[in-house]
């Protein structure tokens, strides 16, 4: 196969520190640092969140460590495995790094995965201890009884109610208040076992095309192999982590772009402050914790966008004026290579400064990952916001980032940047798709190897040799290199993508779904990582149809019923009652239809001879429909 190796191995990388082998990793820094703020939370005083009140990394050290005897009591040991979930809390760090220290596989569950996406992780994990926020407990009892099988305990991060307690004994399960199973180790200790860098850390679920979540095993060394990578990038641009760094934790820790992030604050010593899980009141924590380190998917990054857009608008003319003149102003100093703080500092303080205290007033570093940022956006908050604003790109699979673009380097808007140290990178040509790595502009599908790898998909050696060959994983993703080394990533080899919050659709599963809907032949359901809902093109059922519109008083022939719009709000609502019955999530609603008369077909190179539908062709032939859908939603 004809394929290109473009290598970004960095040398100098130091040897990777052990922390993970024998302790957990706060261990490392507990006793340097024991009075460093570590974790921290909002304090509510007469139902008003006050200022953060933290617990110190000496302090959640021993916590940690009474954490680990109390499992280590009930009889849960090396190997096992231990569910976690819950939206981002000091006790869900904790129960990581108890995990971390007794060498049980950390499990992160979560339910946007599908419906039936925590009771399938249980039961194929055999997850026997799940911790769980208190809220959710109810989600877990659900699962019984399939999951009582494996699942022994449950510890509720708060209380746990009479109702609960009854339901749990009732499947046979223990069920601990967070005090209350933290009493358990009280007067024990239990040795920690020996651990080795190949040695399984945690099984992150992710998306599959089938339906079912594949559980991506990442061990200590890829985990600790990541962060060292991270450093000597950091180190590499001037923006080294320290232990005065302050991080929001609001993105899911059951994602790998938070959990690395948190992992790495920890490596340094630095401090987490966490949300309170409120999207609406999001800007408050920003304010109350003042974040050194902002980071975000495209939605958060864009809705900022929309509201300093909004602000502008109703300003006046002079406001507006004086706006767009030192935008310009310093945009144009920043193209010609001069750094954002150094551009424009005059209109950085009587200008872009209420952008800047928006984010707390101490943001340097603004790090967008999960899915694609629009290339206006980034560019424009590049400038108005006062500090770094960097794209990244990674999987799962790979543990986190493996590209990120560089600080006032504005040729690199609309790319993920060059790869980050530790991985080598190439592309492989698609031929089928028109893709040719070797090129004079190489594309081709991006291809990483390296120690940050995942060791396979858990019980799925069938699906990881399709993504593992010869020591490179394949992601699935084409990309692109530009002249200066990046990386941009412009098309999908796979029929599953992100939209823009960073949820993954698996397209041909949602087809199949909506497939159920009588008064159509055919959909094809379209969504990409710029918008945050999906679209659709329908071929709908002459019969169907036709007998509908009788019925419903819609006159024409078939292409005129077609193109009212009460026939594309019965659709749509057919296919909400669908996903309504296939306990489809939110963001796998479609949102906009357009509706086609005439089938897909092969004169118009839409579908293969056997029937396979032509995403590439569809996407070009409906292309000026699927905007006008987007439009439409939007306004």
């Amino acid at each position: 196969m004809e394929e290109v190796r473009r290598s970004a191995r960095f040398t100098g990388v130091s040897t990777p520190k052990t922390v993970f082998l024998n302790l957990p990793m706060i261990s490392s820094v507990a006793g340097i640092f024991s009075d460093n703020p570590m974790l921290g939370r909002r304090e509510i005083v007469d139902g008003k969140a006050g200022k953060y009140v933290w617990q110190t990394y000496k302090e959640v050290y021993d916590i940690v460590i009474k954490l680990g005897n109390s499992i280590r009591t009930i009889g849960v040991g090396k190997g096992e495995k231990c569910g976690i979930y819950g939206a981002n809390s000091p006790e869900w760090i904790i129960s990581m790094e108890a995990c971390n220290a007794h060498g049980l596989y950390c499990v992160p569950l979560y339910d946007t995965l599908g419906a039936g996406a925590i009771e399938f992780i249980i039961c194929h994990a055999k997850v026997s201890l799940a911790f769980s926020e208190e809220k959710k407990i109810s989600e877990l009892l659900k699962t019984a009884p399939n999951s009582t099988k494996y699942l022994k305990n449950i510890v509720s991060f708060g209380e746990v109610s009479n109702v609960q307690r009854a339901e749990a004994e009732r499947h046979g399960l223990s069920i601990y208040s967070w005090d209350q199973f933290l009493k358990l180790g009280e007067g024990k200790h239990y040795e920690l076992p020996e651990k080795k860098r190949s040695d399984i850390c945690t099984i992150m679920y992710t998306s599959g095309t089938t339906g079912d979540p594949k559980g991506v095993l990442l061990t200590n060394e890829s985990i600790i192999y990541l962060l060292e990578g991270v450093k000597k990038l950091l180190k590499t641009i001037n923006e080294e982590l320290t232990s005065k760094d302050v991080y929001l934790s609001y993105l899911p820790l059951a994602h790998i772009f938070d959990r690395v992030i948190e992992e790495l604050f920890i490596y340094e010593a630095a401090s987490i402050g966490f949300w309170r899980g409120d999207v609406k009141i999001l800007v408050e924590d920003i304010a109350a914790l003042k974040p050194t380190i902002f980071c975000a998917v495209p939605r958060v990054l864009e809705r900022i966008y929309n509201g300093l857009q909004q602000k502008l608008s109703d300003g006046g003319f002079l406001k507006k004026t004086l706006f767009n003149f030192a935008f310009n102003y310093k945009h144009n100093n920043m193209v010609k290579g001069k750094a954002h703080e150094q551009a424009a500092p005059i209109f950085d303080k009587i200008v872009f400064k209420k952008v800047k205290e928006g984010l707390g007033g101490r943001v340097r570093l603004i790090l967008s990952g999960a899915a694609p940022l629009a290339a206006h956006i980034e560019s424009f908050l590049r400038v108005v916001a006062c500090a770094h604003v960097l794209q990244g790109y990674g999987l799962t699979e790979s543990c986190g980032g493996t590209f990120v673009s560089i600080p006032n380097e504005l040729q690199m808007l609309g790319t993920v940047g060059p790869p980050v140290p530790n991985v080598d990178i190439r592309l492989e040509s698609v031929p089928e798709m028109g893709y040719d790595a070797l090129a004079s502009k190489p594309r081709g599908e991006i291809c990483i190897r390296g120690k940050t790898l995942f060791s396979g998909y858990y019980k799925r050696e069938d699906l990881t040799q399709e993504v593992f060959i010869d020591g490179w994983l394949h992601t699935g993703d084409v990309g692109e290199w530009q002249p200066d080394g990046a990386m941009k990533i412009i098309d999908r080899k796979k029929n599953i993508f992100k939209l823009s919050q960073g949820e993954y659709v698996a397209v041909e599963n949602l087809e199949n779904i909506y497939s159920h809907v009588a008064a159509i032949e055919s959909v094809w359901v379209y969504g990409n990582s710029y918008e945050s809902y999906l679209v659709a093109v329908v071929c709908p059922s002459k019969i169907q149809i036709e007998h509908w519109a009788k019925e419903h008083n819609v006159s024409g022939d078939f292409e005129t019923i077609g193109q009212n719009q009460k026939t594309k709000e019965f659709i749509l609502g057919e296919f909400n009652r669908v996903a309504k019955d296939k306990k489809l999530k939110g963001f796998e609603l479609i949102k906009g239809v357009h509706l086609d008369t005439v089938p897909f077909d092969m004169e118009r190179d839409l579908i293969t001879p056997s029937y396979k539908k032509k995403r590439p062709q569809l996407l070009k032939y409906y292309q000026k429909e699927i905007d006008e859908m987007y439009n439409k939603t939007k306004n």
